[in-house]
Parts: C-alpha cells; sequence; structure tokens
C-alpha cells in the first residue's frame, strides 16, 4: 500500500518548486491532491503535470481566502488527512529600503495566511491528520538583507508550536520543512537584479558543505514523510533541508 492511498492532501503554492513537486509525489503514492495557486496561469501549467488533481485559484495573500479555501475543500465532501501550507514569496532589501508595506506584505503571506487556513480547515481534518508549513533556514542564519523575510519565517517557526500543541488533543501533527538554497527559480522573484543575484548565489553556495543547491524533489521527499503517517510520532519539529549550511 502506498503511503497516501485513499488519502485527501491539500498544497497551497502547489504550482511550481516545492509545492509541485511534492503535490506530484502524493498523487503517485495514492493520494488525492488539492492544489492552490494565486494565477490562472500557473494553475494551467501545473494541470499538465498533476492530472486528476483539484486546482484552485487562491491567494493567500487575502485574508478572507482562507474560508474560501476550506469552503472549496468542504464541497469535496471528504475529511481532509494532511495540509502542506506551503504558499509563499521572498524578497531582500538592505535596511535603509525597508518600509512599512514590504513587511505587511510578507507577514500577511507567511504568517497571517497559515495562521487563517489553520483556523478554517482544522474542523475539516481528520483526527490524526497532519499540517505542515515551510520556514527557511534564514530563521536561524542572519543572512545580510533578510530582516523581513527572515522574521517572518521565525513566526512560522513559532506558530508550528503553537499549532501543534493546541492540534494535538485530536492527533493532529504540525511540523515544518525547512529548506536551504534550492534550485526552483526562488531568487529570480526576490526583487534582485541578475548580479545581485550571482553574487548571493555564489556567497550562499560557499557556505553549504555539500557543495551544490538542492532540488525540490528532495524537499519533497522529506514534505511527504512529515504528511505521512511514517511521521506519526513527530510533531511541533521543524526539518531541515539545506546541505549542512545552517547546521554544520
Amino acid at each position: 500500500m502506498s503511503r497516501f492511498d485513499d488519502k485527501l492532501v491539500l498544497v497551497t503554492g502547489g504550482t511550481s518548486g516545492i509545492g509541485l513537486a511534492t503535490a506530484k509525489r502524493v498523487q503517485a503514492e495514492g493520494g488525492q491532491v488539492v492544489v492552490t495557486g494565486s494565477r490562472p496561469s500557473s494553475l494551467e501549467a501545473a494541470e499538465a503535470e498533476l492530472p486528476d488533481a483539484t486546482l484552485l485559484q487562491n491567494d493567500a495573500a487575502d485574508p478572507a481566502a482562507a474560508d474560501g479555501l476550506a469552503e472549496a475543500v468542504r464541497a469535496l465532501a471528504r475529511p481532509l488527512d494532511a495540509a502542506f501550507l506551503n504558499a509563499g514569496f521572498g524578497r531582500f532589501h538592505p535596511l535603509e529600503d525597508v518600509t512599512a508595506a514590504e513587511f505587511d506584505a510578507h507577514y500577511d503571506v507567511l504568517v497571517k495566511a497559515p495562521l487563517l487556513q489553520s483556523r478554517a480547515l482544522a474542523p475539516l481534518m481528520a483526527d490524526g491528520g497532519a499540517v505542515l508549513l515551510t520556514t527557511s533556514v534564514v530563521n536561524v542564519m542572519g543572512l545580510p538583507s533578510s530582516a523581513v523575510y527572515a522574521s517572518a519565517k521565525g513566526a512560522a517557526r513559532t506558530l508550528v508550536r503553537s499549532l501543534a500543541r493546541e492540534l494535538a488533543p485530536r492527533g493532529i501533527r504540525v511540523n515544518a520543512v525547512s529548506p536551504g538554497p534550492i534550485g526552483t527559480g526562488f531568487f529570480a522573484r526576490t526583487g534582485m537584479n541578475e548580479e545581485e543575484i550571482a553574487g548571493m548565489g555564489e556567497m550562499i553556495l560557499s557556505q553549504v558543505p555539500l557543495g551544490r543547491f538542492g532540488t525540490p524533489e528532495e524537499v519533497a521527499a522529506v514534505a511527504t514523510f512529515l504528511l505521512s503517517s511514517d511521521a506519526a510520532y513527530v510533531t511541533g519539529s521543524e526539518y531541515v533541508v539545506d546541505g549542512g549550511m545552517s547546521e554544520l
């Protein structure tokens, strides 16, 4: 039997990168997958890679979207077995360029969204289910120009602990997967120019003991472990996938 046979699994931000790799692996292991994306074009692209998946346009930045997501899941008329609350983004700015709007944008998506999604989805989740958030190694590393993004990811790590304690009486486990440098095109969406991206890539790679960037599939392997019953006695934890960057 595959780990996700007869399981319903939600992946937010599941149209690219780590989210897409995780959704594909869950589906390959027998799961029914619900995937969200914020743009019609990304959902259309994901449709070809996720046959039979339920694809939903849902913008994590909108506080009302959490209840809309829950309504869509409820319409499937079956319990939700696992939720990977992965939707996110990141931009890097030196301190002098930090703005209140940039702070709010990050916290809306990286902290407020998974909190409101957890509130909305918890009543639909099967007892003994699993919730997984995406954090980042930047929450412990102090990288330059990352104050807003890193602090939001740190808040998400704290959220994991609180939710894990609150949902434990129902046997629902809450954990985090914490990627390091992964080849997802993330840095191209940070607002940095090509020269800045190249410089940051070289700086980061010099700190990775395994000497390479990771792949979305390598993060998905850990994510699916945490979403599955293989991790039945794991909750409140953060699993780092970074080639040793933050640990060695």
